[in-house]
């Protein structure tokens, strides 16, 4: 097995999940496969685990258990990947979103500031769009737009003309490359601000924000009745999406109301406040500190 990370609130993530040794569970999220050994472990004879990874890289990572099966998919297929295999509902769906350290560490992949390399960022890499194309091709407006949305940056309509400026001299392929262009952020701001703009574009690139709406979604219908629902996000676009969608079952706008001012949502939250990694797992696993887990029960139909 290859290193991809020291998976973040393990014990807690699967101690919230695990409600019934021979029941169906999904990782959405399976990369080094450190969640789903955890979940395998737990689990009776007739026990069985789900595991979803775009990443070929993942692959070599695999469980040999015959309680264990990889589905090489985007987690936004769920729904009709388990149907395919003749599951209709499931005890409990976790997801560890982001990305993986094994991902960070790989020059080539192109997802980390700290390397020089090609700008590709694809979580999936059959995918055809790459960070490359979208610094090189998207119009400023849509620039702007990913960088403001995605990135939380400020002046998101400047950095976007500093970038088409750039390119019009020279196609921009290489992280060092994008990094030049924005040679005048102060040094003590630039690994914030590049951290920020890595997200949107890595956001844009993997379409990130819309798979997890379908997977949240999609949820409502898998869960069982007093399933589990763990996600951990890393940063506040993601849990903001989680936190609204468990407290009543939609992203935006307002839910429709009966006579009582009552509204059905699919979940409910197991805690009212989000649960984050102690001290001591954060100076092991600096990865952790940004970590955010939220859990919910599938409530009963209504």
């Amino acid at each position: 097995m290859s290193e991809y990370h020291n998976p973040v609130l393990l014990k807690e993530s699967v101690d919230a999940l695990i409600i019934n040794e021979s029941g169906i569970y999904v990782d959405c999220t399976f990369g080094g496969g450190g969640h789903s050994r955890e979940i395998v472990s737990r689990l009776a004879e007739e026990g069985k685990l789900f595991s979803f990874d775009q990443d070929e890289d993942a692959v070599n990572n695999k469980i040999d258990d015959p309680k264990f099966e990889l589905i090489e998919q985007n987690f936004r297929f769920l729904k009709n990947n388990l149907r395919f295999r003749l599951i209709r509902q499931v005890d409990g769906v976790l997801a560890d979103l982001g990305v993986s350290s094994h991902q960070f560490d790989t020059p080539e992949r192109g997802f980390s500031t700290r390397f020089d390399g090609e700008l590709d960022m694809r979580m999936n890499q059959n995918a055809k769009l790459s960070a490359k194309t979208i610094v090189n091709e998207y119009e400023q407006e849509d620039l702007a737009r990913i960088f403001y949305d995605y990135g939380e940056l400020q002046g998101s309509y400047r950095l976007a003309k500093e970038i088409v400026k750039a390119r019009a001299i020279k196609p921009i392929e290489t992280i060092e490359e994008l990094k030049q262009i924005f040679s005048f952020i102060p040094k003590i701001k630039e690994n914030k601000f590049f951290a920020q703009m890595f997200q949107a574009l890595r956001i844009e690139v993997n379409d990130e924000m819309a798979a997890l709406k379908d997977m949240l979604t999609q949820c409502a219908d898998v869960i069982k009745p007093g399933g589990r629902l763990v996600i951990i996000s890393y940063h506040s676009l993601e849990d903001r999406l989680v936190k609204r969608f468990i407290k009543n079952g939609m992203f935006d706008g307002e839910p429709e109301r009966d006579m009582y001012g009552n509204w059905y949502a699919p979940f409910k939250p197991l805690h009212s406040k989000v649960i984050i990694p102690e001290q001591d797992e954060i100076n092991e696993n600096p990865r952790a500190r940004s970590a955010k887990m939220r859990i919910a029960v599938r409530n009963e139909n209504q």
